[in-house]
């Protein structure tokens, strides 16, 4: 078969599986935006794109998506009029809008999409926060109107990919028969406890050992889409009834779903919102860290927090319960449907900032009496959502044998 990807950061959540059909014979290859930088395991072909273009109101997550869109048609037509190239199957992630006009091209390929969320009103992301909230109808209408190109996507498609069933539900009743569910996987035999790992700090001041008293907290940009607010609050009490306990953050300044502050970043606005209330000597600020070195913090980790509004789930946290942490989670649905309360972790209300205080501080105190639930989270995530023997078969078989067109 030849399969085309279609992802403006390809590989993106094709990481493992693009290669995968490769190794079985296929001729497999990725349609990616000309800013992506990141290596490809298989032959790439770029689209021209050097930004967003303007546009404003309420319109412009649309006339952005379908600008996309037409460049990505644009080399797609190059490609069957210059390289006589024409795909069995056009897999992409419809998020950016690149897969919106693709069939023009290609009418005789079957056209898969990646159903990673749609935006809704009310009920997930949008009014979560009452903090950060946006005035309620401006904020619901905003909102609905980045939905547009996405629901396009799917009535063009002939079936798409969700990873969780929560995601999966995000999308509209009548559009839910299209969705399998199966996640992108955890490579569990890479994602192990590990009695001799060992972290050092990029500063060079101290070096982590497992079985040392770490609190980690991973995400790929601190904002309070992930709880950074909830989590930094917790700290003091934590820092207080622990004086033994150091706390390991990763992630970038900045965002990467919710707005940005009025100035400055998230972090710092949290920080001066702590000042003299955290002993920083003790919180450790990683940035965003290698593959290897965040392995080596979540098996070096005593407790992991992991907080996040209803929204996509982060691979951290699967990776995390992999490493044989014992994580404390925000009680809100994507974790609901992975983390199953005192069995395979700990659920506390995503704004109780007592709760957050309490739970870290009994977890890292007692680490024999959670050794059981640790134990438990790996075997959740080793069989149900292991790369090699669980998700990779399900998600070759989704591309090749897929439903008919």
């Amino acid at each position: 078969m030849k399969v085309l990807f279609v992802h403006q950061n390809f590989p993106g959540q094709f990481l493992h599986l693009a290669p995968a059909l490769a190794a079985r014979g296929h001729d497999v290859r990725a349609l990616t935006a000309e800013t992506n930088r990141r290596p490809s395991p298989v032959p790439v072909l770029k689209y021209r794109w050097s930004g967003e273009p303007a546009a404003q109101g309420l319109g412009a997550r649309y006339a952005q998506s379908a600008e996309r869109g037409w460049r990505a048609a644009r080399a797609a037509q190059q490609m069957r009029t210059e390289q006589g190239y024409v795909p069995d199957v056009v897999f992409g992630h419809p998020g950016w809008g690149e897969t919106l006009f693709l069939r023009e091209v290609w009418p005789e390929a079957r056209h898969l999409v990646y159903a990673e969320w749609m935006y809704q009103g009310a009920g997930l992301d949008s009014g979560f926060d009452p903090e950060f909230a946006r005035p309620a109808l401006a904020g619901r209408v905003s909102t609905v109107a980045r939905a547009a190109h996405l629901v396009q996507a799917m009535i063009g498609a002939d079936a798409a990919l969700s990873p969780t069933r929560f995601q999966a539900e995000t999308f509209p009743a009548e559009l839910r028969s299209k969705i399998t569910l199966c996640h992108d996987g955890i490579d569990t035999a890479r994602v192990h406890p590990d009695p001799a790992a060992r972290y050092p700090l990029p500063d060079g001041s101290r070096t982590f050992r497992a079985g040392d008293e770490v609190l980690t907290y991973v995400s790929r940009s601190l904002e309070p889409y992930r709880g950074i607010h909830t989590f930094l609050r917790a700290l003091p009490e934590v820092l207080a009834a622990r004086p033994g306990a150091h706390v390991v953050i990763v992630g970038q300044e900045g965002q990467s779903y919710g707005p940005a502050p009025a100035t400055g970043s998230w972090k710092d606005r949290f920080l001066a919102e702590l000042d003299g209330r955290l002993d920083l000597s003790r919180v450790h600020f990683t940035g965003r860290v290698s593959y290897a070195d965040f392995i080596s913090i979540l098996q070096v980790g005593r407790v992991h927090a992991y907080l996040t509004y209803p929204f996509v789930l982060s691979w951290s946290l699967l990776e995390a319960m992999a490493a044989g942490a014992m994580v404390v989670a925000s009680d809100t649905g994507p974790l609901r449907e992975v983390i199953e309360d005192g069995v395979t972790g700990r659920l506390v209300d995503f704004f109780d900032v007592p709760g957050w205080s309490r739970a870290l501080i009994a977890a890292l105190a007692d680490p024999a009496a959670h050794a059981p639930l640790r134990a438990a989270a790996r075997a959740r995530v080793v069989a149900d959502y292991d790369l090699n023997t669980v998700c990779l078969p399900r998600l070759i078989d989704f591309v090749e044998s897929g439903p008919p067109r």
